[in-house]
């Protein structure tokens, strides 16, 4: 049985694993950075997953510091408490935003030259950096997961935004894009992290891009919406050399849309999970994207009719 200890075990990610990881027989403890550290509770760690980080920033509030801090500075913390441990593994959680931020339209290996955009992407770049330059003993293994968007019950991001503005009866405007986007499920994020710590030993040091196996199109994102909230409404394809002029002066003026927003909406951005299917032995994930992205929905609709029933 693993004894995992997980840094940012609080957030979204972090208590769904937990939960997966004690139905599946580990022992998981949660773990914070603070001063006085180690804790004596870490003499009996065996994997360190390293969740602590700060993702977008849509209120545009945070400064380039503030990435930098919890995104590098909280990580180096995390990395010399493993070192003086006994645990073997260290599994960080980084980013696809990483290696790039808005589009691909192949899909993205980990062999990809990183071009990160944002504080965010830069920041779990050098990350990465840092921890692959990092001396490490023989016993002891590191790996770097770069996962896309992750979505599930619960989640408070853009898919959420989405969910809101079509079950309030609004219909799609950007129709005339066609695009297809990966994503990963939390349920299929749990899984990687189950099969590497039970085949530890099959998986070598490096990074590796953890995805769903299918990719979906928002359009189809949003005909599961209209299935999940029982609204029958017709999308609105407006001509998009028109969405993206509206954007380029989003670019200037502060409007819901800019081209950033633009591309990361209607853009293609393809990953691939080839190389971690292939050392784990992993033929097919559990959970398609149409099944968990239904869960998800539902999830969202039972908290809108309870608030609506309040």
């Amino acid at each position: 049985m693993s004894n995992v200890h997980i840094f940012g075990a609080t957030g979204f990610i972090g208590t769904h694993l937990s939960s997966y990881l004690i139905k599946n027989g580990s022992n998981v403890v949660a773990q914070g950075i603070r001063e006085g550290m180690p804790n004596l509770s870490l003499d009996t760690a065996t994997v360190f997953i390293n969740l602590i980080g700060k993702a977008h920033d849509h209120s545009g509030n945070s400064t380039k510091e503030d990435f930098y801090y919890a995104n590098l500075e909280l990580t180096k913390k995390v990395f010399r408490l493993f070192q003086s441990s006994k645990a073997h593994l260290f599994i960080q959680i980084s980013s696809i935003a990483a290696v790039e931020e808005f589009q691909s339209t192949t899909p993205l290996g980990e062999d990809e030259k990183c071009r990160p955009d944002s504080w965010y992407g830069k920041s779990k770049r050098e990350a990465e950096e840092w921890l692959l330059n990092q001396p490490i003993a023989e016993d002891k293994k590191v790996l770097i997961l770069r996962p896309p968007m992750v979505y599930g019950p619960g989640d408070k991001g853009n898919l959420s935004v989405l969910y809101k503005f079509i079950s309030k009866g609004y219909p799609y405007p950007l129709a005339s894009f066609n695009n297809r986007r990966t994503f990963i499920s939390i349920n299929n994020f749990n899984y990687f992290i189950f099969k590497i710590l039970t085949n530890t030993h099959s998986i070598k040091d490096g990074i590796y891009h953890i995805a769903d196996d299918q990719s979906i199109s928002t359009s189809e994102i949003i005909s599961i919406i209209k299935r999940v909230s029982k609204k029958n409404i017709p999308n609105i394809a407006l001509p998009s050399l028109l969405v993206k002029v509206i954007a380029r002066i989003g670019d200037f003026i502060p409007i819901p849309l800019n081209s950033k927003r633009l591309k990361k909406m209607t853009g293609d951005f393809l990953v691939s999970n080839e190389k971690v299917k292939i050392a784990l032995s992993i033929s097919d994930l559990p959970d398609s994207t149409e099944k968990c992205l239904e869960e998800t929905f539902d999830s969202m609709s039972c908290v809108i009719d309870r608030k609506t029933r309040i």
